[in-house]
Protein backbone atom coordinates (compact mmCIF):
# COMPACT_ATOMS: atom_id res chain seq x y z
CA UNK A 1 0.00 0.00 0.00
CA UNK A 2 1.47 3.45 -1.09
CA UNK A 3 1.34 6.46 1.45
CA UNK A 4 -0.92 9.12 1.20
CA UNK A 5 1.00 12.41 1.70
CA UNK A 6 -0.13 15.17 3.80
CA UNK A 7 1.44 17.84 2.32
CA UNK A 8 0.94 19.37 -1.08
CA UNK A 9 2.18 16.26 -3.35
CA UNK A 10 4.94 16.13 -1.74
CA UNK A 11 6.55 19.28 -3.55
CA UNK A 12 10.17 19.54 -0.90
CA UNK A 13 10.36 15.92 -1.22
CA UNK A 14 9.54 15.00 -4.72
CA UNK A 15 11.53 18.06 -6.63
CA UNK A 16 14.33 18.45 -4.29
CA UNK A 17 13.12 21.80 -2.88
CA UNK A 18 16.55 22.07 0.13
CA UNK A 19 16.22 23.66 3.06
CA UNK A 20 17.32 27.17 2.78
CA UNK A 21 19.41 28.99 6.04
CA UNK A 22 22.06 31.02 4.56
CA UNK A 23 23.07 33.44 6.96
CA UNK A 24 21.33 36.78 7.51
CA UNK A 25 23.70 39.65 5.61
CA UNK A 26 23.67 42.69 7.42
CA UNK A 27 21.40 44.54 4.72
CA UNK A 28 20.21 44.31 1.56
CA UNK A 29 18.62 46.93 -0.98
CA UNK A 30 15.33 45.17 -0.82
CA UNK A 31 13.75 42.73 2.38
CA UNK A 32 10.88 40.70 1.32
CA UNK A 33 9.04 39.09 4.05
CA UNK A 34 7.24 36.41 3.21
CA UNK A 35 8.47 33.48 1.05
CA UNK A 36 5.03 32.22 -1.04
CA UNK A 37 4.28 32.86 -4.34
CA UNK A 38 3.56 36.57 -4.23
CA UNK A 39 6.98 37.49 -2.11
CA UNK A 40 8.53 35.10 -4.57
CA UNK A 41 7.16 36.62 -7.70
CA UNK A 42 8.42 40.08 -6.09
CA UNK A 43 12.03 39.21 -5.22
CA UNK A 44 12.37 37.49 -8.55
CA UNK A 45 11.09 41.07 -10.62
CA UNK A 46 13.13 43.18 -8.43
CA UNK A 47 16.66 41.46 -8.27
CA UNK A 48 16.00 40.80 -12.17
CA UNK A 49 16.63 44.84 -11.81
CA UNK A 50 19.76 44.54 -10.02
CA UNK A 51 18.94 44.99 -6.45
CA UNK A 52 20.04 42.84 -3.59
CA UNK A 53 17.22 41.53 -2.50
CA UNK A 54 16.49 39.01 0.81
CA UNK A 55 13.44 37.00 1.14
CA UNK A 56 12.48 36.21 4.83
CA UNK A 57 10.48 33.07 5.40
CA UNK A 58 8.70 31.99 8.80
CA UNK A 59 8.61 28.57 8.04
CA UNK A 60 9.71 26.44 4.34
CA UNK A 61 8.98 28.30 0.93
CA UNK A 62 5.19 28.02 -0.34
CA UNK A 63 4.38 26.55 3.70
CA UNK A 64 1.02 29.02 3.90
CA UNK A 65 -1.28 28.99 0.38
CA UNK A 66 0.98 28.95 -2.17
CA UNK A 67 1.77 25.05 -2.13
CA UNK A 68 -1.98 24.47 -1.08
CA UNK A 69 -3.55 25.79 -3.93
CA UNK A 70 -4.84 24.49 -7.50
CA UNK A 71 -3.45 27.25 -9.55
CA UNK A 72 -6.41 28.40 -11.57
CA UNK A 73 -5.69 31.39 -13.85
CA UNK A 74 -9.76 31.93 -14.30
CA UNK A 75 -11.24 35.48 -13.88
CA UNK A 76 -14.34 34.09 -15.93
CA UNK A 77 -14.65 31.31 -14.11
CA UNK A 78 -14.07 33.40 -10.46
CA UNK A 79 -16.44 36.52 -11.65
CA UNK A 80 -19.59 36.83 -9.48
CA UNK A 81 -21.72 39.42 -7.87
CA UNK A 82 -19.73 41.93 -5.78
CA UNK A 83 -16.29 41.61 -7.85
CA UNK A 84 -16.75 43.79 -10.24
CA UNK A 85 -13.97 45.78 -9.35
CA UNK A 86 -11.72 43.33 -9.35
CA UNK A 87 -12.47 41.80 -12.52
CA UNK A 88 -10.36 44.45 -14.73
CA UNK A 89 -7.36 43.76 -12.56
CA UNK A 90 -7.57 39.88 -13.02
CA UNK A 91 -8.08 39.96 -17.14
CA UNK A 92 -5.12 42.43 -16.77
CA UNK A 93 -3.01 40.01 -14.95
CA UNK A 94 -4.24 36.99 -16.96
CA UNK A 95 -3.13 38.78 -20.21
CA UNK A 96 0.43 38.91 -18.06
CA UNK A 97 1.03 35.84 -17.66
CA UNK A 98 2.15 34.14 -21.14
CA UNK A 99 5.10 36.70 -20.89
CA UNK A 100 5.63 35.76 -17.33
CA UNK A 101 5.67 31.81 -17.91
CA UNK A 102 7.93 32.44 -20.58
CA UNK A 103 10.59 34.28 -18.27
CA UNK A 104 10.09 32.07 -15.33
CA UNK A 105 10.73 29.16 -17.47
CA UNK A 106 13.66 30.76 -19.05
CA UNK A 107 15.28 31.87 -16.00
CA UNK A 108 14.12 28.33 -13.75
CA UNK A 109 14.76 25.22 -16.74
CA UNK A 110 11.33 24.48 -14.81
CA UNK A 111 8.13 24.08 -17.18
CA UNK A 112 5.05 25.05 -15.15
CA UNK A 113 2.88 23.27 -17.01
CA UNK A 114 0.83 26.08 -18.19
CA UNK A 115 -2.56 24.64 -19.77
CA UNK A 116 -4.86 26.93 -21.84
CA UNK A 117 -8.03 24.47 -21.91
CA UNK A 118 -10.66 26.58 -20.68
CA UNK A 119 -13.37 26.30 -17.43
CA UNK A 120 -16.41 24.04 -17.69
CA UNK A 121 -18.92 25.59 -14.88
CA UNK A 122 -21.73 23.18 -14.27
CA UNK A 123 -24.95 22.48 -13.04
CA UNK A 124 -27.27 20.28 -12.10
CA UNK A 125 -30.53 20.56 -11.46
CA UNK A 126 -33.24 23.02 -12.07
CA UNK A 127 -32.27 25.04 -9.47
CA UNK A 128 -28.60 25.48 -9.69
CA UNK A 129 -29.23 25.93 -13.65
CA UNK A 130 -31.29 29.29 -12.91
CA UNK A 131 -28.35 30.17 -11.23
CA UNK A 132 -25.45 29.35 -13.50
CA UNK A 133 -27.75 31.07 -16.14
CA UNK A 134 -27.53 34.68 -13.89
CA UNK A 135 -24.05 33.82 -13.74
CA UNK A 136 -23.75 33.66 -17.25
CA UNK A 137 -25.90 36.69 -17.42
CA UNK A 138 -23.09 39.00 -15.24
CA UNK A 139 -20.76 37.36 -17.54
CA UNK A 140 -21.85 38.71 -20.45
CA UNK A 141 -22.64 42.00 -19.03
CA UNK A 142 -19.11 42.03 -17.64
CA UNK A 143 -17.53 41.68 -21.17
CA UNK A 144 -16.00 38.12 -20.30
CA UNK A 145 -16.20 35.06 -22.65
CA UNK A 146 -18.41 33.04 -21.57
CA UNK A 147 -20.46 30.27 -23.97
CA UNK A 148 -23.68 28.82 -22.40
CA UNK A 149 -23.78 24.88 -22.93
CA UNK A 150 -27.09 22.50 -22.93
CA UNK A 151 -26.06 19.16 -20.87
CA UNK A 152 -25.44 17.24 -24.06
CA UNK A 153 -22.50 19.55 -25.15
CA UNK A 154 -21.23 19.71 -21.93
CA UNK A 155 -21.04 16.11 -21.71
CA UNK A 156 -19.43 16.31 -25.47
CA UNK A 157 -16.89 17.98 -24.03
CA UNK A 158 -16.64 15.96 -21.01
CA UNK A 159 -17.57 12.31 -21.97
CA UNK A 160 -17.01 10.96 -17.95
CA UNK A 161 -19.14 13.11 -16.78
CA UNK A 162 -22.51 11.69 -15.52
CA UNK A 163 -25.63 12.46 -17.19
CA UNK A 164 -27.40 13.87 -14.38
CA UNK A 165 -25.11 16.97 -16.09
CA UNK A 166 -27.78 19.48 -16.99
CA UNK A 167 -25.66 22.66 -18.35
CA UNK A 168 -22.68 24.54 -18.22
CA UNK A 169 -20.58 27.22 -19.56
CA UNK A 170 -17.30 27.51 -21.00
CA UNK A 171 -15.06 29.74 -20.56
CA UNK A 172 -12.41 29.32 -23.11
CA UNK A 173 -9.81 31.67 -21.94
CA UNK A 174 -9.10 30.22 -18.59
CA UNK A 175 -5.88 28.61 -17.71
CA UNK A 176 -4.02 27.11 -15.27
CA UNK A 177 -0.87 26.34 -13.66
CA UNK A 178 0.97 23.52 -11.61
CA UNK A 179 1.65 25.08 -7.99
CA UNK A 180 4.67 22.82 -7.22
CA UNK A 181 6.29 23.33 -10.71
CA UNK A 182 5.55 27.41 -10.16
CA UNK A 183 7.23 27.41 -6.60
CA UNK A 184 9.74 25.29 -7.60
CA UNK A 185 10.69 27.46 -11.00
CA UNK A 186 10.58 30.69 -8.80
CA UNK A 187 13.20 29.43 -6.27
CA UNK A 188 15.39 28.48 -9.00
CA UNK A 189 14.69 31.45 -11.02
CA UNK A 190 15.45 33.91 -7.62
CA UNK A 191 18.59 32.39 -6.99
CA UNK A 192 19.82 32.51 -10.62
CA UNK A 193 19.30 36.35 -9.72
CA UNK A 194 20.89 36.48 -6.67
CA UNK A 195 18.25 36.27 -4.47
CA UNK A 196 18.74 35.38 -1.01
CA UNK A 197 16.13 32.84 0.63
CA UNK A 198 16.10 32.40 4.21
CA UNK A 199 13.72 30.14 5.78
CA UNK A 200 12.79 29.32 9.37
CA UNK A 201 13.56 32.81 10.79
CA UNK A 202 10.33 35.39 11.67
CA UNK A 203 10.31 38.83 11.24
CA UNK A 204 9.66 39.72 14.59
CA UNK A 205 9.65 43.99 14.58
CA UNK A 206 10.24 46.55 11.72
CA UNK A 207 12.79 49.23 12.23
CA UNK A 208 12.49 52.84 10.79
CA UNK A 209 14.86 55.77 10.49
CA UNK A 210 13.30 58.98 9.91
CA UNK A 211 10.08 57.41 10.54
CA UNK A 212 10.30 55.43 7.25
CA UNK A 213 10.77 51.61 7.57
CA UNK A 214 14.61 50.93 7.04
CA UNK A 215 15.01 46.93 8.24
CA UNK A 216 13.51 44.29 10.11
CA UNK A 217 14.41 42.75 13.43
CA UNK A 218 14.66 38.81 13.71
CA UNK A 219 16.01 36.71 16.77
CA UNK A 220 19.22 36.18 14.74
CA UNK A 221 20.25 39.84 13.83
CA UNK A 222 18.64 42.92 12.30
CA UNK A 223 18.75 43.48 8.51
CA UNK A 224 18.72 47.08 7.12
CA UNK A 225 17.32 47.61 3.97
CA UNK A 226 16.13 50.65 1.95
CA UNK A 227 13.19 48.88 0.58
CA UNK A 228 11.04 46.35 3.38
CA UNK A 229 8.25 44.47 1.96
CA UNK A 230 5.45 42.73 3.41
CA UNK A 231 4.00 39.69 1.45
CA UNK A 232 2.97 37.19 4.45
CA UNK A 233 -0.28 35.96 3.16
CA UNK A 234 -2.80 35.25 5.51
CA UNK A 235 -0.48 36.15 8.50
CA UNK A 236 -0.09 39.75 7.01
CA UNK A 237 -3.03 40.83 9.88
CA UNK A 238 -1.16 39.57 12.91
CA UNK A 239 -0.12 41.58 15.51
CA UNK A 240 3.41 42.54 15.95
CA UNK A 241 5.03 44.03 11.91
CA UNK A 242 2.14 46.71 12.83
CA UNK A 243 1.06 49.39 14.72
CA UNK A 244 -3.15 49.18 15.26
CA UNK A 245 -3.85 52.02 13.09
CA UNK A 246 -1.95 50.25 10.62
CA UNK A 247 -3.40 47.27 10.68
CA UNK A 248 -4.19 45.06 7.57
CA UNK A 249 -7.70 43.76 7.24
CA UNK A 250 -6.59 40.26 6.23
CA UNK A 251 -7.68 37.13 8.03
CA UNK A 252 -7.13 32.98 7.44
CA UNK A 253 -9.72 31.38 4.69
CA UNK A 254 -8.86 27.81 5.68
CA UNK A 255 -8.97 25.23 2.69
CA UNK A 256 -8.80 21.61 2.05
CA UNK A 257 -7.79 20.16 -0.93
CA UNK A 258 -6.78 16.52 -2.36
CA UNK A 259 -5.01 14.91 -5.14
CA UNK A 260 -6.21 12.12 -7.26
CA UNK A 261 -4.26 9.54 -9.44
CA UNK A 262 -5.55 8.72 -12.41
CA UNK A 263 -4.51 5.98 -15.05
CA UNK A 264 -5.62 5.13 -18.37
CA UNK A 265 -8.74 3.01 -16.55
CA UNK A 266 -9.91 5.93 -15.16
CA UNK A 267 -9.58 8.51 -17.44
CA UNK A 268 -9.26 12.08 -16.90
CA UNK A 269 -10.59 15.79 -17.90
CA UNK A 270 -9.48 17.59 -20.52
CA UNK A 271 -10.98 20.85 -18.57
CA UNK A 272 -10.83 22.31 -15.37
CA UNK A 273 -14.48 21.66 -14.14
CA UNK A 274 -16.48 24.24 -11.65
CA UNK A 275 -19.48 22.91 -9.70
CA UNK A 276 -21.38 24.91 -6.61
CA UNK A 277 -19.49 22.22 -4.24
CA UNK A 278 -16.35 21.94 -5.76
CA UNK A 279 -13.76 22.60 -8.64
CA UNK A 280 -11.13 19.82 -9.98
CA UNK A 281 -8.42 20.42 -12.24
CA UNK A 282 -6.18 17.99 -14.11
CA UNK A 283 -2.17 18.19 -14.18
CA UNK A 284 -0.28 17.00 -16.64
CA UNK A 285 1.39 14.53 -14.35
CA UNK A 286 -1.69 12.86 -14.30
CA UNK A 287 -3.07 13.62 -11.21
CA UNK A 288 -6.10 15.43 -11.15
CA UNK A 289 -6.54 18.13 -7.94
CA UNK A 290 -10.01 18.57 -5.96
CA UNK A 291 -10.51 21.57 -3.79
CA UNK A 292 -11.21 23.17 -1.78
CA UNK A 293 -13.07 23.81 1.36
CA UNK A 294 -13.81 27.41 2.39
CA UNK A 295 -13.38 27.16 6.53
CA UNK A 296 -13.63 30.50 8.80
CA UNK A 297 -11.71 28.84 11.68
CA UNK A 298 -8.32 30.67 12.24
CA UNK A 299 -5.85 29.10 11.93
CA UNK A 300 -7.10 25.83 13.00
CA UNK A 301 -4.53 23.44 10.86
CA UNK A 302 -4.84 20.05 9.31
CA UNK A 303 -6.77 17.69 7.15
CA UNK A 304 -10.58 16.71 8.69
CA UNK A 305 -12.84 13.87 7.92
CA UNK A 306 -15.78 16.10 7.03
CA UNK A 307 -13.55 18.26 4.81
CA UNK A 308 -12.59 15.21 2.46
CA UNK A 309 -15.59 13.65 2.44
CA UNK A 310 -17.17 16.82 1.24
CA UNK A 311 -14.53 17.00 -1.41
CA UNK A 312 -14.87 13.75 -2.60
CA UNK A 313 -18.84 13.47 -1.94
CA UNK A 314 -19.04 16.66 -4.89
CA UNK A 315 -16.51 15.10 -7.15
CA UNK A 316 -18.31 11.79 -7.56
CA UNK A 317 -21.86 13.86 -7.99
CA UNK A 318 -20.67 14.91 -11.22
CA UNK A 319 -17.24 12.55 -12.03
CA UNK A 320 -18.06 8.82 -10.90
CA UNK A 321 -14.56 7.51 -12.10
CA UNK A 322 -13.12 9.65 -8.65
CA UNK A 323 -14.35 5.78 -6.82
CA UNK A 324 -11.75 4.44 -8.90
CA UNK A 325 -8.53 6.97 -8.61
CA UNK A 326 -6.36 6.00 -5.69
CA UNK A 327 -5.65 9.11 -3.37
CA UNK A 328 -2.55 10.41 -3.84
CA UNK A 329 -2.32 12.98 -1.20
CA UNK A 330 -4.51 15.50 1.13
CA UNK A 331 -3.32 18.96 2.42
CA UNK A 332 -4.63 22.35 4.08
CA UNK A 333 -3.85 25.87 3.72
CA UNK A 334 -4.93 29.18 4.69
CA UNK A 335 -5.93 31.60 1.98
CA UNK A 336 -5.15 35.28 2.54
CA UNK A 337 -8.29 36.99 2.51
CA UNK A 338 -9.03 40.79 2.65
CA UNK A 339 -12.32 42.59 4.12
CA UNK A 340 -13.14 42.90 0.85
CA UNK A 341 -11.69 39.33 -0.90
CA UNK A 342 -9.73 41.94 -3.25
CA UNK A 343 -5.62 42.16 -3.12
CA UNK A 344 -3.94 45.15 -0.90
CA UNK A 345 -0.79 46.41 -2.91
CA UNK A 346 0.38 49.69 -1.74
CA UNK A 347 2.89 51.50 0.53
CA UNK A 348 1.64 52.53 4.12
CA UNK A 349 2.48 56.10 5.51
CA UNK A 350 5.58 54.47 7.20
CA UNK A 351 7.04 53.61 4.10
CA UNK A 352 6.44 49.70 4.49
CA UNK A 353 5.17 48.15 1.19
CA UNK A 354 2.38 45.92 1.00
CA UNK A 355 0.99 43.33 -0.89
CA UNK A 356 -1.44 40.77 0.47
CA UNK A 357 -5.18 39.80 0.86
CA UNK A 358 -5.14 38.24 -2.49
CA UNK A 359 -8.05 35.25 -1.54
CA UNK A 360 -8.15 32.43 -4.21
CA UNK A 361 -6.71 34.87 -6.38
CA UNK A 362 -3.04 34.40 -5.46
CA UNK A 363 -1.54 32.41 -8.73
CA UNK A 364 -3.90 34.50 -11.18
CA UNK A 365 -2.95 38.15 -10.12
CA UNK A 366 1.06 36.93 -9.55
CA UNK A 367 1.96 38.81 -12.79
CA UNK A 368 0.41 42.01 -12.34
CA UNK A 369 0.98 41.80 -8.36
CA UNK A 370 4.77 41.73 -8.87
CA UNK A 371 4.40 44.32 -11.70
CA UNK A 372 3.01 46.57 -9.32
CA UNK A 373 4.74 46.55 -6.46
CA UNK A 374 8.07 46.67 -8.91
CA UNK A 375 6.32 49.81 -10.14
CA UNK A 376 5.97 50.92 -6.37
CA UNK A 377 9.53 50.43 -5.21
CA UNK A 378 10.90 52.39 -8.99
CA UNK A 379 8.04 55.24 -9.49
CA UNK A 380 6.47 55.31 -5.54
CA UNK A 381 3.04 54.70 -7.74
CA UNK A 382 1.13 51.70 -9.26
CA UNK A 383 -0.56 51.17 -12.27
CA UNK A 384 -3.97 52.26 -13.02
CA UNK A 385 -5.56 48.79 -12.53
CA UNK A 386 -3.98 48.66 -9.38
CA UNK A 387 -4.99 51.95 -8.01
CA UNK A 388 -8.01 50.81 -6.40
CA UNK A 389 -6.12 48.23 -4.48
CA UNK A 390 -4.99 50.54 -1.46
CA UNK A 391 -5.28 50.27 2.40
CA UNK A 392 -7.61 53.46 2.21
CA UNK A 393 -10.13 51.92 0.57
CA UNK A 394 -11.06 50.12 3.93
CA UNK A 395 -11.38 53.56 5.69
CA UNK A 396 -14.59 54.21 7.30
CA UNK A 397 -16.69 57.01 5.25
CA UNK A 398 -17.01 59.12 8.52
CA UNK A 399 -12.83 59.17 8.46
CA UNK A 400 -12.96 56.99 11.27
CA UNK A 401 -10.61 53.88 12.42
CA UNK A 402 -9.63 51.23 9.77
CA UNK A 403 -11.36 47.74 10.03
CA UNK A 404 -9.59 45.55 11.35
CA UNK A 405 -10.71 42.07 10.54
CA UNK A 406 -10.52 39.02 13.48
CA UNK A 407 -7.83 36.22 13.20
Amino acid sequence: MSAVLTSPIGLRRGLGLRPRAAALPQHSDIVVVGGGLIGLSIAWRLAGDGRSVTVLERETVGAGASLAATGMLAPAAEHEPGSDLLLPLALDSLCRWPVFRDALQQASGVDIDYREEGTLVLAIGRDEVERLRFRHDLQRRSGVAAEWLAGAEVRAREPLLRPNVTAGIFCPLDAQVDPRLVMLALVRACEAAGVMIVEDLAADDVTYRGGQASGIVTNRGTLAAETVILATGAWSGEGGLLTDALGLPVRPIKGQSLALKTTTRTGTLAHMIWTEQIHMAPKGDGSLIVGATVEDCGFRDGVTAGGLFALLEGARRVLPGVEEMEVEAVWSGFRPTSDDDAPIIDTLPNGLVVATGHHRNGYLLAPSTADAVVALVETGTVPEVCRGFGLGRFAQTNSGPMRRASA
